[in-house]
């Protein structure tokens, strides 16, 4: 099997997979209910939750960076910005092609010849500082949950973030050594991207009038963020819903509501990705600080 036909083969089976997911969750619930929560939402408040989503966007780009500079790529932030927005388009709507992050080592090791393994190593420290911080507000919502599902084993989830650090600081300095300098940055960076991100799903409530529950919403997208990254949906359509429906279900939220919320932020992040397309086009041109 040619590496061309295993590339349309894997795009034709997440396509699959998006659609037999998304027709599974309207099997579950009334699309007339979550048509009609979106069509009563307050538009002011999905503004400023777009406003967010790119405030996390610019916030993660920068954090990037923090990782390309400790390996000799000295590309300045607006360049980095660029490309950044192109590696979104590519993972929402090429996935069958180039990723977005294989796109963006590529062209950086291309221009910089710094090495394809640090290139890989801090594209994938990206991610995971990323995961971490996911990881690390999701414990702290489970404590906070009202349900209290979580109360018997709360010692357990206290003890689960600083370990979750350590470990991730031990693989750091054991196989990334050259990006340990940057450890504590790369993760207020983290902080910021998943904080930003959050307060734009209390946005996304906000504008369709939820105002309870509001702690179990916030949890169940922390869990949809952590299994959309699973590479088996196309940009993680369908697997954030089914999340979502189960999460519902789990902690007693409206179904309808929660699939809303979703498809929400799923639109929302498209909209930004689709910008990505001008520099499809016109490839940006990466600068280097003088």
């Amino acid at each position: 099997m040619t590496e061309k036909l295993r590339k349309k083969l894997i795009t034709v089976l997440k396509i699959l997979v998006s659609a037999a997911l998304i027709y599974f969750i309207f099997t579950k619930i009334n699309f007339d209910d979550v048509v009609r929560a979106l069509k009563g939402s307050k538009p002011f408040y999905l503004v400023l939750g777009i406003l967010l989503v790119v405030l996390s966007k610019v916030l993660a780009a920068f954090r990037l960076n923090l990782y390309f500079r400790q390996i000799g790529v000295k590309i300045t932030q607006l360049s980095n910005l660029k490309l950044y927005l192109l590696g979104m388009f590519y993972n929402l709507f090429l996935p069958g092609g180039i990723g977005g992050d294989a796109y963006k080592g590529y062209v950086i090791q291309k221009k910089y010849q710094t090495g394809t393994k640090k290139v890989v190593g801090v594209l994938l420290l990206d991610r995971l500082s990323g995961m971490l911080l996911i990881f690390s507000y999701g414990c702290i919502l489970a404590l906070l949950l009202p349900q209290g599902q979580f109360q018997k084993v709360a010692w357990l989830v206290v003890l689960a973030i600083p370990l979750a650090v350590f470990t991730y600081w031990l693989l750091n300095k054991k196989l990334f050594s050259y990006a340990l300098p940057v450890f504590w940055k790369s993760l207020g960076y983290s902080s910021l991207v998943q904080g930003t991100q959050l307060i734009c799903i209390l946005c996304i409530l906000k504008s369709l009038s939820i105002s309870w529950d509001v702690i179990a919403y916030l949890f169940v997208f922390l869990v949809s963020s952590i299994v959309s990254v699973i590479p088996l949906t196309i940009g993680g359509i369908g697997s954030r819903e089914v999340t979502f429906l189960y999460g519902a279900k789990w902690l007693e939220l409206d179904a309808g509501t929660s699939v809303g919320v979703s498809f929400i932020f799923f639109l929302i992040t498209a909209l930004i990705s689709l910008f990505g397309i001008v520099y499809h086009f016109k490839k940006p041109k990466l600068e280097t600080l003088s």
